[in-house]
């Protein structure tokens, strides 16, 4: 079983999403994919509305998610921690107790090769920017397919 996270900061907004969008896409039985944020801001609550209505809108339920913490514990359970802009890259690797652990921690647009490098945080803005949001994780969820599906 490979096991994948996704890491933003309070765990209500991208990090959802992408865990929503990811596991939607990759077969259950060979996968396991979770999220957390490097925040406990919002421990225990559901993802922010917005991104579960934006989830809904392209047939993918995240109701069933819960905000956590990222733990150190989380370099030994994963594969691989998808983080969704530099400062939660940040955050993460001064965790990391060793090479091992710094090699699972990448950032999410990576995967597209493109000049962006972080998801912007769409909290602040309208509903128009989750679904941007919605948008850039979708392509970076399906590079991660197409390389874990091979």
């Amino acid at each position: 079983m490979t096991k994948i996270l996704m890491v933003c900061l309070g765990n209500i907004c991208r990090s959802p999403l992408a865990e929503g969008i990811l596991k939607h896409k990759l077969p259950k039985n060979r996968f396991v994919i979770e999220s957390a944020g490097t925040s406990n801001y919002h421990i225990g609550e559901l993802p922010d509305k917005r991104s579960i209505d934006i989830a809904k809108k392209y047939g993918i339920d995240i109701t069933d998610q819960r905000g956590r913490q990222f733990t150190v514990s989380d370099f030994d359970k994963y594969d691989y921690i998808y983080v969704m802009d530099t400062s939660n890259y940040q955050n993460v690797m001064r965790l990391a107790r060793n090479l091992d652990d710094e090699k699972k921690v990448k950032l999410i647009l990576d995967e597209l090769a493109s000049d962006i490098i972080n998801v912007p945080d769409p909290y602040y803005g309208g509903v128009s920017g989750f679904d941007d949001v919605f948008q850039l994780l979708n392509k970076a969820c399906d590079r991660i397919y197409d390389r874990l599906i091979e």
